[in-house]
């Protein structure tokens, strides 16, 4: 029944991560921002074409449709598996982010999920851990003004908390107990699998960073569009 779970978590979260906040935005503002920018449908992209109001717009879209999910599987799994409910609700959250980056409607071609995975991380309800990610992730990005530099190294952080708070304790797995132990390692590798999507789908801006062509990170909207 679990791997059922697991199954039905995946296709909920991935049919809430098809809501495309930015192409849908952008649609009712004129403008199909695939278009536009770096062609990606993400709040970044939003942001750079349309200006602010529009990428917070979807950066709370994309953000709620994993974060809610998560909330909901967050509920419904917690009496039943009290040490091991966290997974079912990556799980959720995972098939989101695919929702997001791969939508079939759209050829497959979506965003590249971070602020999915924010909701994610969000919906685990760990309040160290999210202030903690937040302040990386914001001194990254005003440090370096790269948003794909910020992006990156939240992603390897969120692994690395995630273990670290897994290991201490400070989530429900309980270590003691061979089934949730499982449980949490199948998380991490859960976790792993988003960092590694999510870093992948930043490849063209890695490059660009090598050879010192990203963009710096502004508020401004770009002009002609």
């Amino acid at each position: 029944m679990s791997i059922l779970y697991r199954i039905i978590c995946l296709v909920v979260g991935y049919c809430c991560g098809l809501l495309q906040t930015g192409v849908i935005y952008g649609k009712l503002s004129g403008t199909d921002i695939r278009e536009h920018g770096s062609g990606n449908s993400g709040t970044t992209n939003a942001l750079r074409v349309l200006g602010f109001k529009a990428g917070l717009v979807v950066f709370l879209g994309d953000f709620c449709k994993s974060f809610i999910p998560c909330l909901v599987a967050r509920l419904i799994f917690k009496n039943m598996y009290p040490d091991s409910y966290l997974l079912y609700v990556l799980y959720v959250g995972f098939g989101a982010v695919l929702g997001h980056v791969f939508p079939f409607y759209l050829g497959f071609k979506g965003g590249k999920g971070i602020a999915t995975i924010g909701g994610t991380v969000v919906g685990l309800l760990q309040p160290l851990m999210i202030i903690i990610l937040l302040i990386l992730f914001v001194g990254a990005i005003a440090i370096t003004g790269y948003m794909s530099v910020g992006s990156i190294s939240l992603m390897v952080e969120f692994v690395i908390a995630y273990i670290i708070f897994g290991v201490m304790g400070l989530m429900c797995f309980d270590m003691s107990i061979p089934a949730s132990r499982a449980a949490f390692i199948e998380s991490c590798v859960i976790a792993v699998l988003f960092a590694g999507l999510a870093i992948y789908k930043h490849k063209a801006n890695i490059i660009r960073l090598k050879n010192h062509e990203e963009n710096k990170f502004h508020f401004k909207k770009q002009e002609g569009v």
